[in-house]
């Protein structure tokens, strides 16, 4: 094979249509938008737009409400606590706050703080120091001797101020 031998696949390559250049090109004059109105003129967005009839979306309930203040936590699962202590990537003898499940990386970032679930299991004896636990998980931790204990929520500057 040589330089000069190198091809593309076939029908990887298209020529482009060339619109509004004549009537040899097949899409000549109106470049197939059709004849007059506002589709047929550039700028165009009509999503949504039914002909002056509601809109479908407009039509429908509004259901439900977003709590402007609501709290957000990062989730830990127990499976994930006993794997990082098996890899050493967390100390099972001292207790296991939320400033050391995220140097380990099993967390990203604390949000309005950490709560643990019970999902996989858990046999070391740990003392977990969190913002949150399900009661499955809380059981699930006490089962294997250990404990769980729910730390007093943190006041953000922008509450405190408001109070």
């Amino acid at each position: 094979m040589k330089l000069n031998e190198l091809r593309d696949n076939p029908g990887a390559t298209q020529t482009k249509k060339r619109k509004a250049r004549g009537p040899g090109s097949g899409k000549g004059k109106t470049a197939g938008r059709g004849i007059k109105g506002q589709k047929s003129r550039s700028g165009v967005a009509i999503n949504a737009y039914e002909g002056g009839q509601m809109p479908l979306y407009q039509r429908l309930p509004k259901r439900g409400f977003n709590k402007p203040n609501r709290k957000t936590y990062a989730v830990v699962n127990l499976g994930l606590i006993e794997k990082f202590i098996g890899e050493g990537k967390l100390d099972a003898a001292n207790a296991i706050t939320e400033d050391a499940l995220i140097a380990s990386g099993l967390v990203r970032r604390k949000r309005d703080g950490i709560r643990v679930l019970a999902k996989g299991e858990i046999s070391t004896k740990v003392t977990l120091q969190v913002s949150g636990a399900s009661k499955s998980a809380v059981e699930a931790v006490e089962k294997a001797g250990g404990s769980v204990e729910i730390l007093a929520p943190v006041v953000k500057k922008e509450e405190a101020a408001a109070e």
